[in-house]
């Protein structure tokens, strides 16, 4: 595997080294020792998670806080998404940046999302299906998280205006000056 270099303290491209010939692909999606030795980070995960959405869904920005705080590794297993990580670590010198990275089916590119970060993607094929493993146990009463279309923030979710869909619950979101 290789690690890309974000941009963003800890926050880390993973690409898989594929090999290919006339009867498919394989490669290695996840290796604990690698990914430590490569980034000196916490390889251990203990739940998956799953989801299917159509085009122009936005998930997010969403995390989990306090002791219930996650890191993710975020991969597309069908489609394309545009995935986005938003620093919200007090002290961190990229606090309140982001970065936007495309994840695919086809490029098989992974994202590390270290814990103090807040999480979302937008769909931009038909359908994708995203998986994503998380180093602790989500926590209902742990949930935060900041409007999609924060002024402050200004993501661009490559979805055009009236095209996006978002959560009932995503849309009551508070804005990022909340956390300051």
């Amino acid at each position: 595997m290789e690690i890309i270099q974000t941009g963003l303290k800890d926050c880390v491209i993973i690409k898989p080294r594929v090999f290919e010939d006339a009867r498919g692909y394989f490669f290695e999606s996840f290796n604990q020792k690698s990914f430590e030795d490569q980034t000196g980070l916490s390889g251990k995960f203990v739940q998956d998670n799953q989801s299917f959405s159509t085009y122009g869904v936005i998930r997010g920005l969403h995390a989990q806080a306090g002791e219930f705080a996650q890191a993710k590794l975020v991969r597309v297993l069908k489609g394309e998404v545009l995935d986005v990580a938003v620093d919200i670590r007090p002290d961190s010198p990229t606090f309140g940046k982001h970065i936007s990275v495309r994840l695919s089916a086809e490029n098989r590119q992974q994202l590390y999302v270290p814990r103090g970060f807040l999480h979302g993607f937008s769909v931009l094929s038909e359908t994708a299906e995203f998986f994503y493993k998380c180093d602790n146990f989500y926590h209902k009463d742990a949930e935060v998280g900041i409007m999609y279309n924060d002024q402050e923030l200004n993501v661009d979710w490559l979805i055009p205006a009236g095209k996006e869909s978002v959560s009932d619950k995503d849309l009551i979101l508070k804005n990022f000056s909340s956390l300051k």
